[in-house]
């Protein structure tokens, strides 16, 4: 009895199966070096996509959302917009995002010594970089750069929610030797606003009184960070 090999049988059933095979053979051989965004997307579709062509449909998620990082960053819904894109081949791409943010995060958790403004905002992207609304982070420290402890609160960066007194509150009671405060920008812009700095300013002056430093505000977005200490703003040290 002749033995026909399962990519043979897939290559008769599917003419596009030997484009597919040498994607996957490209990667086990050098990781994703030399591949383009929507051969990354393709690769991702075809793990629940059997027998189908998924580069027309990795390239129209490409141009409809601008770049890997677009396509990665689309909910469910925002994909399934895609022809051919549906809720069960789109799997392998949440999924990868998914063990992506996963791996990151408990990578960065053994990182107890948040030591510079950069190590912080890596933290802190991971947790609220990619957030479609706004968060404001406080991350409390012993008098060696430890993380001792962390707050994130949903919401704009108003009065209410970063008065001095909730800010300060667990500090205090947690013996805290200084903070860094950050939120997100889900604009993608980390300029800082004329709020952000005078919000800023006002918690600086009430750690200087309760005896507990502000080290740094940071304004976080997925791909990016602004720092007010690099920046000249706040000049406490780590």
């Amino acid at each position: 009895m002749k033995v026909v090999q399962a990519d043979a049988i897939h290559s008769n059933r599917y003419p596009g199966s030997g484009h597919r095979k040498r994607l996957r053979e490209k990667f086990f051989e050098s990781g994703f070096s030399g591949f383009l965004d929507y051969e990354i997307v393709e690769l991702l579709l075809t793990l629940c996509t059997p027998l189908k062509d998924c580069k027309p449909m990795a390239k129209a998620a490409i141009n409809k959302f601008k770049s890997l990082k677009g396509v990665l960053d689309a909910d469910i819904g925002e994909l399934t917009t895609i022809k051919g894109i549906g809720t069960t081949n789109s799997l392998g791409i949440i999924l990868f995002k998914a063990l992506s943010e996963r791996y990151a995060k408990e990578k960065l958790s053994n990182k107890v010594i948040l030591n510079s403004s950069q190590l912080a905002a890596e933290y802190l992207q991971v947790k609220i970089g990619n957030n479609k609304e706004e968060h404001f982070v406080i991350l409390y420290f012993d008098s060696k750069n430890k993380l001792i402890n962390e707050e994130i609160s949903i919401g704009t960066l108003n009065a209410s929610l970063v008065h001095p007194r909730e800010v300060f509150k667990r500090a205090i009671k947690d013996n805290t030797a200084q903070i860094i405060i950050a939120h997100n920008h889900p604009s993608g812009d980390s300029t800082p606003s004329a709020e952000d700095i005078s919000t800023t300013k006002r918690l600086i002056e009430v750690g200087k009184l309760v005896g507990i430093s502000i080290i740094d505000h940071l304004i976080i977005t997925s791909d990016k960070y602004f720092s007010f200490k690099e920046n000249g703003i706040i000049t406490n040290s780590f």
